[in-house]
């Protein structure tokens, strides 16, 4: 009598070396789609941030009947019991806190005296906001303040350990300024002159008037500016002559990757909340004719004036009319340059961008 026996064959060693070579194979093939469709995603949230910015700049603008105010420098931040005027220190991105919903933030200080206000100001400089982080760049944390490098003291503030930064800063226009640039030696505060006035009173004296020094300051300022935002900027959506769906509002900022986490890059080395300078706008270049075109961040690169980003296909800029637009980096540089200017009354082809 014969017993029917079942017997399980088992995988050879060269099936097996084969199975492992299909499986290598479909990885290898899928890795690049998953990657790409995790850059898609971060790159719709950057836009989801310039978009919620552009928005926030644009409900400033309908409520004052302005865009926020550029600060007055980088060695100042906001104060929140001087308004949104030429009497606000802190910069573009401190003035639309309340539209963020962030106006807790934004009220950090108000009503205390100096001494409790600038422990208040310390502290905002070192909350970071996820809306200011392009998802491709950096992870939203705190960044070292790197004083030995850099940075100055904040007048009203002090000096952070860390600090919130931004990856996303304000249009300037086509020609460069800041807070003593060109050399008219108006103010010097600390030992440099890109911090602004070494006081609240070389701007405001007696309280509620503008002094002399300010006023030619602020003049020399705005006589060159040709963006949305700089040193005392108070533009109005009616200043935007060239139209609002043809001039930049902000965008995404050029870094050096070898800087991103160390603070020490001259474009990114002060806190998301202080006044008018590089970490927070940037421009199309020197001049009208000395133009920085927009570069995707490059290793052993310094370019700390000029627009960029992270990503390999583009940038990604918002208009004044709210839009928000993937640009090419190749982008010829003059109709990048029109783009940062608001009154320049030359045509564009949007066809070229």
């Amino acid at each position: 009598m014969y017993t029917h026996q079942n017997f399980r064959r088992a995988f050879t060693l060269v099936e097996l070396l084969v199975v492992i070579t299909i499986i290598g194979i479909l990885i290898a093939l899928l890795l690049p789609a998953v990657q790409a469709a995790r850059e898609a995603a971060r790159q719709l949230q950057c836009k989801n941030n310039l978009k919620q910015l552009a928005l926030a700049c644009l409900n400033h603008e309908e409520i004052h009947h302005r865009f926020p105010t550029g600060g007055w420098g980088c060695g100042w931040t906001g104060d929140a019991d001087r308004g949104t005027d030429w009497r606000q220190p802190g910069g573009w991105i401190y003035n639309i806190l309340p539209y963020l919903e962030q106006q807790a933030m934004h009220d950090m200080g108000a009503g205390m005296a100096t001494a409790e206000k600038n422990t208040a100001n310390l502290q905002r400089l070192s909350v970071p906001l996820s809306v200011l982080y392009c998802p491709t760049r950096r992870k939203t944390t705190v960044y070292p303040w790197a004083l030995d490098v850099w940075n100055n003291p904040v007048v009203n503030a002090g000096s952070p350990t860390l600090a919130g930064r931004n990856d996303y800063a304000g249009n300037g226009g086509d020609f460069y300024t800041d807070a003593a640039w060109p050399e008219w030696p108006l103010w010097n505060a600390l030992s440099n002159p890109n911090s602004g006035p070494a006081s609240f009173s070389e701007v405001e004296n007696p309280p509620g008037q503008m002094t002399i020094n300010a006023k030619t300051t602020f003049a020399n300022i705005a006589n060159l500016s040709t963006g949305i935002f700089y040193c005392g900027s108070l533009i109005q959506m009616a200043d935007v002559t060239d139209g609002t769906s043809n001039t930049y509002l902000l965008g995404e900022k050029y870094l050096m990757p070898d800087y991103y986490e160390t603070g020490v890059d001259p474009g990114d080395n002060e806190s998301a909340m202080t006044g008018d300078n590089q970490d927070t706008t940037r421009w199309s270049g020197q001049s009208s004719t000395t133009l920085w075109p927009p570069t995707q961040d490059t290793p052993g690169l310094v370019y700390g004036t000029a627009f960029g980003g992270a990503h390999s296909n583009g940038f990604q800029m918002a208009f004044c009319d709210g839009s928000v637009q993937m640009i090419n980096y190749t982008i010829a540089p003059e109709v990048h340059r029109r783009l940062c200017n608001r009154k320049d009354g030359m045509t564009i082809d949007g066809k070229k961008f």
